[in-house]
């Protein structure tokens, strides 16, 4: 499972998920700022493949999650765990093989990661509850009494199970390796669900997006549904058309640069949120179709 991508050359000993951070400190002089923007600008070709998830993978997978919580009150210790227990179900993203040959030492660099964890069957784990008590209280934060007790009704209702969709990748990750992902999870799920294998069933897809709006002077409580945000991950607008309740949260003051980078499109300042959605798995069909569409190549 391979997607071509470009990804910007940042000099010997960079990270890759530094790419889109800040610029500073590069220019020292005009002859070395000339010469730090030709390798900036400077676009590698980089194939990724899709591998099953391993032991190795705990610092990798861990760090994308911080990315995704902040510093929210979430055990991504313990959250890393799960997923690694059971890879019978999600993928991790690898840069593809090189000839032997090659100086490149990301081989086995985690690029990105997909899973899903059923919240249901799991309840009670510290990680599961602190997850459900960060949505909800969010929830309660900006939303309305109604959708505040849809997120209830359905995340405390035991007869039908709840997935927390994870999936989390760099920024120079291209987007169209989300449909073999999404693709291989369905898969896995159906095989899981056959063999009664944790995750398998999943009556809900709850999916946190990091997302982010034009800044303003005062960030608002409430996001107005009508305007889409704006997702990091392009194909999980996908899932928000889908979703049954959905909200927006700022994390503008947990966000600092070694999580988020520069929070700019264009020159244009942006503030960050997180956008969750609740979506029947019975709509996933018409989602892959527009991944589909969307992705295909």
């Amino acid at each position: 499972m391979a997607s071509s991508a470009k990804r910007r050359a940042i000099g010997s000993g960079g990270n890759p998920e530094d790419s889109d951070s800040s610029d500073e400190g590069l220019e020292d002089s005009g002859q070395e700022s000339e010469n730090s923007e030709e390798e900036i600008n400077e676009e590698v070709v980089v194939d990724f493949e899709a591998h099953t998830i391993s032991d190795n993978d705990v610092s990798g997978i861990k760090k994308l999650l911080q990315q995704l919580f902040l510093k929210a009150h979430v055990n991504t210790s313990e959250l890393t765990d799960v997923i690694i227990q059971q890879n019978h179900i999600g993928s991790v993203i690898r840069q593809a093989e090189v000839p032997d040959d090659s100086d490149n030492e990301d081989l086995d660099e985690v690029f990105g990661f997909i899973s899903i964890i059923n919240l249901t069957d799991r309840k009670g784990m510290e990680c599961v509850e602190q997850i459900k008590e960060l949505v909800l209280g969010q929830c309660e934060k900006v939303c309305s009494a109604a959708v505040q007790e849809q997120f209830h009704q359905v995340l405390e209702d035991t007869s039908q199970s709840v997935g927390l969709l994870l999936s989390e990748r760099f920024i120079n990750v291209p987007p169209q390796i989300a449909l073999p992902l999404y693709t291989q999870l369905l898969e896995e799920m159906s095989e899981a669900q056959r063999t009664n294998k944790p995750s398998g069933k999943c009556h809900y897809c709850l999916l946190i997006s990091k997302t982010c709006q034009e800044a303003k002077k005062s960030i608002p409580a409430r996001v107005p549904a009508k305007e889409l945000p704006m997702f990091v991950n392009a194909e999980e607008e996908f899932f928000y058309e889908q979703a049954v309740v959905k909200f927006h949260y700022s994390v503008q003051e947990e966000a600092d640069s070694c999580h988020s980078g520069r929070w700019s499109f264009d020159d244009v300042p942006m503030k960050p949120f997180r956008t969750v959605c609740l979506v029947p798995m019975e709509r996933m069909p018409a989602i892959m179709d527009k991944l589909k569409d969307y992705l295909t190549i």
